[in-house]
């Protein structure tokens, strides 16, 4: 997977403030893959406790305000939530984070060889009463993919899928050359360019919903730009939304294909980003959800109405090898392998974050993505570069006598929050009091000067991490491939890279094998080369009221559907 500067925009939201993050979406996959998730068994629980008995009116809190809904247009997190609520792609994610039809009429019928899927399109409506069709996918996904739009996620999500699209979004070919054909107004047809494994997951991604071309075109530059200039097909509709605004509201799409399983008829939705405030605003009967984050997270831990929501983003030390084209100490396997297995990611995760998050020795997380029989890649892969103060302290001293050095002065590149500032002081004391002669510098800044200095490789140590944008392991492993945008450590080894191919072609439909590859690539990536340090995989603490149930949390794409939600019990 690539990244650019848009695609850390959009993971910084899904991450919050704390790291440097590339982007977050999430393999929709079949059934047999679907990752448990407790918060969704629990909203299941809460369903099946009663039925929606009050007026059908949440109150909630979003972290930023929205830079658009325009499918071809959306990168951040905010963005992607409303999109999932208001429109709806050929697949969509139920509670149970399983990707089942919904603009689809039924399962799409696949070629042998995994490169033609056929989408016959159920009879559904746009908010305006008009037919959804098919030349709505044609037209939104070329609209993606050109070059003129500058869509941050076509290109990202349809090049080397979609027959074509890097030709076209490098301005080789047009954009009417890509892999999509409407065969008539109720019938799609798909042409990849190699076998994707988790392709019926993109389909409920955001950046391949439909796009009505008379609308568009009418509306012109002022598309998308507040909620009157907009179409819908999803649960519900956007109102109330100036473009620019820190409030909105939804309201049932009486006009939804699926309308009567939609519970909520109004949702109040405020930009609130200060976490007391939040919480302040919740105790107070104003909202009905609210997350708790920093010092907050341990004193509400135990609240009667605090919930854990397990996340799939993982964090991990980014060591750069390379800077103004000379080798760094970093570039030195023993230092990196002793840095990574000096610092106590238990206490991290209970003391300093307190929010769910646990340790990581991975990087593709637990409970995200699973064999056909089930079974948790992490249980396929292991873990890797443990903590270890004694181990660390040999391969520290294996790598001064490498480098013909007595100690070293090294920087940690982290954020400005006060949350980011309490672990890069953790860091700093773990890691110069396990490993003697090391000096650790901390340079903490804004977002924007952090993006910057990434990209011009300009860091010794960085706390990055990464939100998946579908499930599947490569999400996650395609980060690190010699070259990779993503890379900017000048990490290289041809064997994870071979490894990575394989999983893309030949072993592409061999499901066992390629997951086997996969566990192997990870192995090399961070066991056997320290190219990266795990921290933890994150977790979010939330104080959510009991009357509000049927939330599904889903951890890759859109973070939340409303569209089973209701509200039940309230007093």
């Amino acid at each position: 997977m690539k990244r650019n500067k848009m695609l850390l925009l959009f993971a910084l939201s899904l991450v919050l403030s704390v790291i440097l993050a590339a982007c977050g979406g999430k393999d929709k996959t079949e059934d047999k893959n679907a990752a448990p998730n407790k918060e969704n068994d629990k909203a299941t629980e809460q369903e099946e406790a009663g039925e929606p008995d009050a007026e059908q009116v949440l109150n909630l809190i979003e972290s930023a305000a929205i830079p658009s809904v325009d499918s071809a247009i959306v990168e951040d997190a905010v963005g992607f939530n409303v999109l999932n609520n208001v429109n709806e792609g050929l697949y969509r994610l139920n509670l149970e984070n399983v990707a089942e039809p919904a603009m689809a009429a039924e399962e799409a019928e696949v070629s042998e060889d995994g490169l033609t899927y056929k989408f016959k399109l159920r009879d559904a409506k746009w908010s305006d009463g008009s037919e959804v069709t098919a030349h709505d996918f044609v037209f939104a996904w070329q609209r993606a993919i050109d070059p003129d739009t500058g869509s941050p996620y076509g290109p990202f999500m349809m090049s080397g899928v979609i027959k074509n699209a890097t030709a076209i979004s490098e301005g080789e070919m047009d954009k009417s050359e890509l892999g999509i054909v409407a065969e008539d107004d109720k019938t799609l047809v798909v042409t990849l360019e190699r076998p994707v494994p988790y392709f019926l997951s993109l389909m409920s991604f955001g950046t391949f919903y439909p796009q009505k071309e008379e609308f568009v075109t009418a509306k012109g530059d002022a598309y998308a730009t507040n909620s009157d200039n907009l179409l819908y097909n999803g649960p519900f509709v956007l109102t109330e939304w100036d473009g620019t605004g820190d409030s909105w509201v939804y309201k049932k799409n009486e006009h939804y294909w699926d309308a009567e399983n939609v519970k909520l008829e109004t949702i109040n939705v405020d930009v609130v980003k200060d976490s007391a405030t939040a919480i302040k605003l919740y105790n107070d009967g104003k909202k009905d959800r609210a997350g708790v984050s920093g010092d907050l997270a341990l004193q509400y831990s135990s609240h009667a109405e605090a919930i854990v929501q397990p996340e799939t983003s993982v964090f991990y030390m980014k060591f750069n090898q390379e800077k103004d084209g000379k080798e760094t100490p970093l570039a030195n396997e023993n230092i990196r392998r002793a840095i990574a297995k000096s610092f106590e990611k238990q206490d991290l995760a209970d003391v300093i974050l307190a929010n769910g998050s646990i340790p990581a020795n991975f990087l593709v997380p637990k409970d995200f993505a699973f064999d056909e029989n089930g079974k948790d890649f992490r249980d396929i892969a292991g873990d890797h570069l443990v903590y270890n103060a004694e181990e660390a302290k040999d391969f520290w001293q294996k790598g001064l006598d490498e480098l013909g050095v007595t100690n070293l002065e090294l920087e940690i590149l982290g954020g400005d929050t006060e949350l980011s500032k309490k672990m890069n002081e953790y860091f700093k004391s773990q890691l110069e009091g396990n490993l003697e002669g090391l000096k650790i510098k901390l340079k903490e800044v804004p977002f924007s000067v952090r993006l910057e200095l990434d990209t011009n490789q300009q860091y010794d140590i960085q706390i990055s991490g990464w939100g998946p944008d579908f499930q599947d392991p490569i999400t996650f492993l395609d980060l690190f491939v010699t070259d990779g945008t993503n890379n900017l450590m000048s990490y290289s080894n041809p064997e994870y890279d071979a490894l990575i191919a394989s999983s893309k072609d030949e072993l592409a439909l061999d499901p066992a094998a390629r997951y086997e590859a996969l566990a192997k690539a990870e192995k090399i990536l961070i066991e056997d080369d320290a190219a990266i340090a795990p921290i933890y995989q994150r977790g979010l603490l939330q104080l959510q009221k009991p009357y509000f149930k049927g939330l599904a949390v889903h951890p890759f794409g859109a973070d939340y559907s409303y569209k089973w939600a209701y509200i039940s019990g309230k007093e």
